[in-house]
């Protein structure tokens, strides 16, 4: 008898359970066999594997593994935090992207309380518990069990009656949970609180006020180390801070997650949209600007009122109800219906900058990242069933020439339809996953599929960008849909003079160009490429009589495009030179009396820091031109 183990088939003399076989195949370090899943299920390491069953054990490197890991941490958080604050009350403790954090109801705690709750933490992991499932008989005995804490109930009151409802036990810690979780908690050999946060149940502004203590952990004590160095190098790329520094956005508190873009940030702000529509007249696209407010009937139409109506502004006008736009596509589509079109005219490839407004909660809401009103640089490409894939290959191409020219490398993941809340034919799903995975198998570069986070009308490309410190940013989207077309009844003329319904790509390379150019901000460290920065060039003087000069050459310079300040100030040169450095600018050309009496310039370099003594102008402005357009 034997059993698939991690593709590889292994002789088992009867049923055995995950720690027998973790035994039996003498996997014991800490970061080795922290999850594991039965013919696809994840499941405890107590849990029965039967002969003939598949089975698949993952280290702390793999994603499950990491889910598993962090989880069982909050529990041990969650643990160590009723040990020190008898009186607090567990509410959810789940895993985010980069660690954990657990919500508690009654409790206070301040970053004097971390270091007294991790040491707590070390006297769990030291005592090692193993953690125990324990499976209720009905939902009342699990209500029976938490009836002392009111969100627990809550949470078991919403499951079905007649769903499976467990627990774990480690110690003397018991917590409503599905599992599963590490086999014990000893595995955990490096814990760390990194802050705490207000916090309301559920995301309800209504509901009770609790407190989030966010933690991260690691198997080992050299992968925290490294993982809180890269904590702190984000830091310092803090896109709100370095904004700010540079003049580049800001917020008002009489439009909280609304950007004001200063004229720094327009500047880059331009570069971005200049780029874009230059990449997209290239690949003949055309370019429409359509209603902020619309009739709210539209939204009914194309089903956004059902599926998004929480996220959306509404207004009454005129005794009718308006919304302002959440997306583009149905205004596009509009604009699509407004004329005939030949099948001769297809692909149809439409783009727009639209300014779109969702209501975020605002505890969700973070600079650039997260924000109520942001602009897509949204696309909709209208065509026949035989230009899918063809189509969709065009925008890989796209993406990638876009990518490549912020040295932003990324990756793409599939994601097929969700569960619930979708429209359109099984048919039609079926028919558009198809065509989106047959081009990414052309495109050849690898993805992932996430199975069941599609949107609600159609399958989805996700573009994830991986900035210079490697962390990934899902910006970019290609959907595939045949709802739409359909719901809004669009049609082109075909070669017989039938009429027949268009198939319609959504897409967006920027994704939001407010949170693409907070992960610009972030990647460049401030520090932008020649082409996008908002101060390529600063001329300074040695004394004032030259001055003179320095505005000659800022002459000749901006009748080649470039963007040229002179520092006029008392200051020093020295002290001149620190301000162009802190303003990150590009170039700063330092003009005293040989500048003037030879006709040349002194440049400082920002990036090699570097001088570079008696320049030729026009050799200078030459040498710009080919960073410029190179966008090196």
């Amino acid at each position: 008898m034997s059993i698939s183990c991690n593709e590889k088939e292994i002789s088992i003399e009867s049923k055995t359970t995950g720690l027998e076989l973790l035994k039996d195949l003498g996997i014991t370090a800490p970061d080795q066999g922290v999850a594991i899943s039965i013919n696809g299920v994840m499941k405890d390491f107590s849990d029965e594997i039967q002969p003939g069953d598949e089975v698949k054990i993952y280290s702390f490197a793999d994603k499950e593994g990491k889910e598993v890991f962090w989880h069982t941490s909050a529990h041990i958080l969650a643990q160590a935090v009723l040990r020190l604050f008898p009186d607090a009350e567990p509410t959810i403790g789940p895993v985010i992207e980069g660690g954990f954090y657990y919500d508690f109801a009654n409790l206070k705690v301040t970053a004097e309380d971390f270091k007294a709750i991790e040491k707590e933490v070390k006297k769990i992991l030291k005592e090692n518990f193993a953690t125990e499932k324990v499976t209720f008989n009905s939902k009342q005995e699990a209500l029976d069990t938490f009836k002392d804490n009111l969100f627990k109930k809550e949470i078991i009151t919403l499951l079905p009656d007649d769903g499976v409802f467990t627990a774990y036990r480690q110690g003397e810690f018991f917590d409503l949970c599905r599992g599963p979780h590490l086999p014990k908690v000893g595995k955990v050999k490096a814990f760390k609180i990194l802050k705490s946060s207000a916090a309301y149940w559920r995301g309800d502004q209504e509901r009770e006020s609790l407190t989030r203590i966010y933690g991260i952990s690691f198997p080992d004590k050299d992968q925290l180390k490294a993982h809180l160095h890269f904590l702190e190098e984000a830091k310092k790329r803090d896109h709100r801070v370095i904004g700010q520094k540079l003049g580049l956005f800001s917020f008002t508190e009489y439009a909280p997650g609304m950007p004001i873009i200063e004229p720094n940030g327009m500047v880059i702000w331009n570069e971005l949209l200049k780029f874009w529509r230059q990449l997209h007249t290239e690949d003949d696209y055309v370019e429409i600007k359509t209603p902020a407010m619309m009739d709210k009937s539209l939204w009914e139409l194309s089903g956004h009122f059902a599926n998004y109506k929480e996220n959306m502004y509404l207004s009454e006008i005129d005794k009718g109800t308006y919304a302002i736009k959440p997306m583009n596509c149905p205004a596009c589509m509009l604009y699509f219906k407004s004329k005939r079109h030949s099948y001769r005219d297809l692909p149809h490839r439409v783009g727009e900058i639209g300014n779109v407004h969702r209501h975020e909660l605002s505890g969700s809401l973070s600079g650039l990242l997260r924000v109520r009103s942001f602009h897509q640089d949204d696309a909709h490409i209208f065509m026949r069933k035989d230009q899918i894939k063809d189509e969709i290959l065009g925008v890989l191409k796209l993406t990638d020439k876009l990518y490549s020219s912020f040295g932003l490398s990324y990756h793409l993941e599939l994601s097929t339809r969700p569960e619930t809340k979708t429209i359109g034919t099984d048919e039609d799903w079926d028919i558009s996953t198809k065509a989106l995975q047959d081009a990414l198998e052309t495109w050849g570069k690898g993805y992932v599929v996430n199975e069941g986070d599609g949107a609600f009308y159609g399958p989805k490309i996700d573009i994830h960008v991986s900035d210079a410190l490697g962390r990934t940013w899902q910006c970019g989207t290609i959907q595939l849909d045949m709802s739409l077309p359909e719901r809004f009844e669009l049609k082109y003329t075909d070669e017989n003079g039938e009429d027949v319904r268009p198939i319609m790509i959504h897409r967006a390379l920027y994704g939001s160009i407010e949170r693409f150019f907070a992960i610009l901000i972030e990647h460049y460290k401030g520090r932008f490429p020649l082409w996008l920065s908002p101060k390529q060039i600063s001329l300074l003087p040695v004394a004032d009589r030259h001055i003179e000069e320095c505005q000659k050459i800022s002459t000749a310079l901006k009748k080649q495009g470039f963007r040229v300040s002179i520092d006029t100030s008392n200051e020093s040169i020295s002290k001149k030179v620190r301000t162009a450095q802190m303003q990150q600018v590009n170039k700063m050309i330092i003009i005293g009396d040989k500048e003037v009496e030879t006709s040349t310039l002194s440049c400082r370099d920002r990036d090699t820091n570097e001088t570079q003594d008696s320049i030729n102008l026009n050799d200078f402005i030459d040498a710009l031109e080919v960073l410029r357009n190179s966008k090196a």
